[in-house]
This record gives structure tokens, C-alpha cells and sequence, in this order.
């Protein structure tokens, strides 16, 4: 299917796509770099614990913007559909589909960071167990993140494949732009399926690899979209013979 010419909702879905990009970008990179990472100490579990409790607001910040990491990734799902659907409806909602089980699984962490803090809480029924075992407990929910979002990550990349493919095929963004899209979500895709079956894999490919490509693809979309927009593609004619001229109805015809 041939995109016809843009309307008015698809340009406003991309400054929206655009606006969430950035915004899903920025507050992921910052709750976990800015935020959750600096609280966790490696091989230290008790450490790790106390640092949690010691900084719980912090803590708490961190699952509201994993919280507005979903609703972002919610509207821009949506956005990218009211783009793409002249396209191809089908693909289209293939992508969305894709993104929004990412979207449901980065749901998981939050609940996985609550819970790590309801572990490390003065609640009586926790008394039964040692200080000990229920740090470790909680650091293993804080760890459960990593598995949900290499289990989200095929379906990112996927989904990312999929725009991609269809902006390349709309022309409504630069082609260099598209293709590299297409194969750095295509790589993500690869990268996370070799790495669930072979965790080894992470040694000689380094996880921040598997999907920095494919960021650096968003990144870029992001800010076309924001500040250039979508790009009206060429409607190509085909030529009309003198045989489909001269069978053609005139309006005489039609006042018969």
C-alpha cells in the first residue's frame, strides 16, 4: 500500500511520537543511571539494603519514572501507529502490539522495586525471617528487572524493525535514516534471542551493544520527527495509454 498525501493527525502524531522519544529516552537513562544505579552496590547485598532504606525516596522516585517510562512508550505507540497506519494497517499494528507487551513487562519492574521494599520494611510478619535473608530476598527483586527487560527486548526490537520498515517504505523520513533502523533493530532482535538461549554471548558482545544501536536509531527519529516532521512522499503516476484514453468515460457520457 502507496502513503498518500500526509493529513493533519499524522503530523500532529509525530511531534507527539517525537516529544515521547526524547521524553521515554531521558527518564529511563535518568532513573536508572541517575537514580537506582548508585544505590546498588555489587557483591554487597547488605550494603545494597541499607542504601535502599537509607534513601527511599530516592528509591520511590525511581518507580515513578519507570511508571512514566510506560506511559510514554503507551502514547508513543499510539502516535507511531496514527503515522504509519496509511501505510500498512497491518504492520502497523503489529508494531504497536510489540511495543505495548515491551511496555507491559517494564510494568514489572516497578512492582519488582516495591517489593524489594516491602522486603527491607518494619511490617511484623517479616520478622520471621533473618535481616540476612530478607536483604538477599530484596536484592534478588531489584534483579528480577534485568530479566524482564531482556524478556521486553525482542519485542522492542521488533517493533522497532517494524517502523522502521515502514518509514523506509513511506519515504516520510530519510532513507540512510530508515535503513539503519531497520538494521540495528534487526541486530537488537538477534542479539537478545542468542543471548536468552546463550548467556555467554555477553562476553564477547557486550550487552550495552545489543541495543545502543537501535537507541542511537530512536534518538535520531525522535528528533526528525520533533523538529522536521514527516516529509510528503511522491505520489507516482502511472501513464495513461491511448487505449485507457480513449475508453475512458467523458462527461458527455455521463449527461447521456
Amino acid at each position: 500500500m502507496t502513503a498518500s498525501i500526509i493529513n493533519k493527525s499524522q503530523r500532529t502524531a509525530a511531534k507527539v511520537a517525537g516529544l515521547s522519544f526524547l521524553f521515554t529516552m531521558i527518564i529511563v537513562v535518568f532513573a536508572n543511571y541517575g537514580l537506582l544505579n548508585p544505590l546498588i552496590v555489587r557483591g554487597n547485598v547488605a550494603e545494597t539494603a541499607r542504601n535502599i532504606v537509607a534513601h527511599e525516596t530516592q528509591f520511590r522516585v525511581t518507580v515513578v519514572c519507570f511508571l512514566a517510562y510506560s506511559l510514554g512508550v503507551f502514547v508513543l505507540l499510539a502516535a507511531l501507529y496514527v503515522i504509519l497506519k496509511p501505510v500498512n494497517p497491518g504492520l502497523a499494528l503489529v508494531g504497536a502490539i510489540f511495543r505495548l507487551v515491551f511496555a507491559l513487562l517494564w510494568l514489572l519492574t516497578t512492582l519488582n522495586l516495591l517489593g524489594a521494599l516491602r522486603l527491607l520494611g518494619s511490617a511484623s510478619y517479616l520478622q520471621t525471617f533473618e535481616p540476612e535473608r530478607l536483604q538477599a530476598m530484596s536484592r534478588l527483586s531489584v534483579a528480577a528487572n534485568f530479566d524482564a527487560y531482556y524478556v521486553g527486548l525482542p519485542f522492542f526490537g521488533l517493533a522497532a524493525t517494524v517502523i522502521a520498515y515502514l518509514f523506509l517504505k513511506s519515504k516520510y523520513i530519510p532513507k540512510g535514516l530508515a535503513l539503519f533502523g531497520v538494521i540495528s533493530s534487526a541486530w537488537c532482535v538477534l542479539c537478545a534471542f542468542v543471548y536468552l538461549v546463550f548467556p555467554g554471548f555477553a562476553k564477547p558482545v557486550n550487552p550495552y551493544w545489543f541495543d545502543s544501536p537501535m537507541a542511537l536509531f530512536e534518538l535520531c527519529l525522535g528528533l526528525w520527527l520533533l523538529f522536521k516532521g514527516l516529509r510528503e512522499p511522491e505520489l507516482c503516476r502511472e501513464p495513461v495509454s491511448d487505449a485507457q484514453f480513449e475508453n475512458a468515460p467523458s462527461h458527455r457520457d455521463g449527461l447521456q
